[in-house]
This record gives structure tokens, sequence and C-alpha cells, in this order.
């Protein structure tokens, strides 16, 4: 247990930033999955637009210091290899 203010006061600031970065995450992994899904389900369209909407996010993750440049990067890359592998899309 903290015994000065000081270090009482750095246990406030670490579980309200604790709070926000695991929202951050919790919302890039969102994100992931609505791309996923929609590439399970076949439809390289809607696969298409979740990646658009994905790809800002997991790169704002990078931004505020809760994903890796380089681990965002594979993401993004993976992602999008999958959704090329769906074809033409059919429209």
């Amino acid at each position: 247990m903290a015994h000065h203010q000081s270090a009482k006061k750095r246990i406030r600031q670490t579980d309200r930033r604790t709070a926000v970065n695991r929202a951050r995450v919790s919302r890039i992994r969102t994100f992931i999955k609505r791309v996923e899904t929609a590439i399970a389900s076949g439809n390289r369209e809607q696969a298409e637009l979740a990646l658009r909407d994905a790809a800002p996010e997991i790169q704002r993750g990078v931004t505020r210091g809760v994903l890796h440049r380089n681990t965002a990067s594979r993401k993004i890359s993976r992602l999008s290899k999958r959704v090329v592998a769906l074809g033409v899309p059919t429209a």
C-alpha cells in the first residue's frame, strides 16, 4: 500500500490510464473483428468497407501508444491480404 501522496497519486493516474487504454484496445479489436466477420461471410465489398474503417483505427492505436507501429502494420497487412484473396467484388 502506498504511503506517500505522490505514490497515491501515481496509483490513481495509472488506474485512469489503464481504463482508457483498455477501452482503446477493445475498440481496435472490435474493428478488426468486423473485418474478419465480413471476410468469413465471403462478402468482399463489406470486407473492404470494414477494412477502410479499421485501418485508421489501428493506426490511431499507434498514435495513442497502445499498439507498436510494426504490430499495427502487420495487422493491417494481413487483413488486407485476406480481403484481396476474396477475389473480384460481386456487384
